[in-house]
């Protein structure tokens, strides 16, 4: 009968390791390095060659008329605001936008208040949303021109189309994610009605109440220029689509490409400054998002 096998014994040794004082604990970066981890830089850079591309393409193409250069739609945006024409449009704009974006989310509110309270709420929101959520804001302005005139009143009317849908339908998918848990802590501290709403779904909805009101600032922004590019100046006075729409009729092509790039710089600085000063003071701090 054969013996068992034994595993061979291996000698045993002890390594002495440095201790961690001998070593840094954490090394320093090279300045570039440090310099790439700030997102202002690297979207910086990006912003950067895209204009070296812009350049580039229009000096290959060679007609101002159909392509300026970078360099001169840039001339042209600092002339448009030392001059204060730019700014005048913009704050045009802006004015309007402000009412209808305010008029749209208090629109929203209120209907998805009304849905997660109702059952006859929740069957509006169904029917109302499947109905003119499809519905392009601006195929309604020829409408609100008869029913409100030519002025503010028919830009805000289909701002607050393009704001509703999409803010209501996000708002209500975030207070249906919401857990069993926190809406039964909330019914038994007695909350109903518009209290419930405010103080256990509207907390524990928000990153998806934020998404809503970006994508409805977006829509609303863009149905703003379109209809100023389609239907002009509102009571004597147009906002940035009319003078980008004003400037191509005269072919000052610069003053149209440096009208779209304020257009875009607006856009950067809400979606950059705005919302993410916004989302950094909640839901991140908070936990909710990474």
């Amino acid at each position: 009968m054969n013996a068992p096998l034994q595993p061979p014994l291996r000698p045993e040794y002890e390594q002495r390791l440095e201790p961690f004082t001998a070593m840094p604990i954490e090394r320093r970066l090279p300045l570039l390095a440090r310099l790439w981890t700030q997102d202002w830089v690297r979207k910086g850079a990006i912003l950067l060659l895209l204009a070296v591309l812009w350049e580039a393409a229009a000096r290959w193409q060679d007609n101002d008329l159909l392509f300026p250069t970078f360099t001169a739609t840039a001339r042209a945006l600092v002339e448009g605001l030392a001059s204060g024409e730019l700014i005048e449009k913009v704050v045009i704009s802006l004015r309007i936008l402000l009412q209808g974006y305010a008029g749209g989310v208090l629109c929203a509110f209120l209907l998805t208040a009304a849905a997660v309270s109702t059952r006859l709420g929740r069957d509006l929101l169904d029917v109302l949303t499947a109905m003119f959520n499809p519905l392009p804001a601006i195929a309604l302005l020829p409408l609100a021109l008869l029913w409100f005139g030519i002025g503010s009143g028919s830009l805000v009317f289909v701002l607050v189309h393009s704001v509703l849908w999409p803010l209501a339908l996000n708002t209500y998918a975030g207070f249906q994610g919401v857990p069993e848990t926190l809406r039964m802590s909330g019914r038994n501290y007695g909350l109903r009605g518009l209290r419930y709403v405010l103080q256990i779904l509207v907390p524990a909805a928000l990153p998806a109440i934020l998404s809503g009101l970006k994508i409805g600032w977006a829509f609303a922004w863009r149905t703003l220029i379109a209809a100023e590019l389609v239907f002009g100046a509102s009571s004597g006075k147009g906002g940035l689509g009319w003078y980008v729409f004003q400037n191509r009729n005269e072919l000052y092509t610069d003053k149209v490409f440096a009208g779209l790039a304020m257009v875009i710089l607006i856009g950067l600085q809400v979606e950059n400054v705005v919302f993410r000063t916004l989302e950094r003071v909640t839901i991140r701090r908070w936990g909710m998002q990474r």
